[in-house]
């Protein structure tokens, strides 16, 4: 990746930080993705400890994580999140546009019963 793709990344990541906080009320789902996987973890950023998390490794063993995979990281995140008495999240995309995996992961989260 280019470096000015990492620094405008970063830029509008900073942008959605200042305005997108978790609480232990609230927290704040990000996502994070790479290449080959997509990873989401719900944050309670007061006390600054993850809550829970899931990647597409626990999803699928396969080297790539397509939009599928990604709905079900979603999906997972969301029944770990209900599991913990958490329902009703903000969305952190972290810098990332609002498009294919990550709206998969919102989508997928949202089918699960994640409020946001």
């Amino acid at each position: 990746m280019t470096t000015e793709k990492v620094l405008r990344r970063n830029k509008i990541k900073k942008r959605i930080r200042a305005k997108v906080n978790g609480t232990a009320v609230i927290p704040r789902l990000s996502v994070y993705r790479s290449n080959k996987a997509v990873y989401a973890q719900i944050i309670d950023d007061n006390k600054g400890h993850t809550l829970t998390s899931v990647s597409s490794f626990e999803i699928s063993k396969d080297k790539s994580a397509n939009v599928t995979i990604a709905k079900e990281v979603g999906k997972k995140l969301a029944e770990k999140a209900l599991q913990g008495g958490i329902d009703k999240v903000v969305f952190d995309r972290n810098g990332y546009l609002y498009h294919g995996r990550v709206k998969a992961i919102a989508e997928g989260a949202r089918e699960g019963g994640l409020k946001f």
